[in-house]
């Protein structure tokens, strides 16, 4: 499974993404892949994951760290503890500070897929 959880947009604000049912991917490691392809001077993006067994009640389950620059970005989920997720979402956060115009922007996705784990030789 490869597929966007948010597909590239562009933000001027908070906000939420639209819901991803993990099908053949519950309980796996999966791999998060964010993409920023456009931001602004002096701002900030916090982008985190939530998770749910029914679509009802969300639990978070990760969170990116903060970001300030474009780029592309990993972090690995483990969901072999967590098999009742059956669906997940992200929300994130944006911040702008300094002089000039306030509202924030950025551009920016995010890839999820099942992470492929490699043995370690003793």
């Amino acid at each position: 499974m490869s597929t966007y959880l948010l597909p590239e947009h562009v933000a001027r604000q908070d906000g939420t993404g639209a819901v991803l049912a993990l099908e053949k991917s519950c309980g796996k490691p999966v791999l998060l892949t964010l993409g920023i392809t456009r931001s602004l001077e002096q701002e900030s993006l916090e982008v985190s994951i939530w998770g749910s067994a029914d679509r009802r009640g969300w639990t978070l389950i990760e969170t990116f760290p903060q970001k300030f620059y474009c780029g592309t970005y990993s972090l690995p989920i483990d969901l072999t503890r967590r098999p009742e997720i059956k669906h997940v979402r992200a929300q994130w956060k944006m911040n702008r500070w300094g002089r000039g115009e306030t509202t924030p922007l950025f551009g920016f996705y995010l890839l999820v897929e099942e992470a492929k784990l490699q043995a370690v030789g003793a």
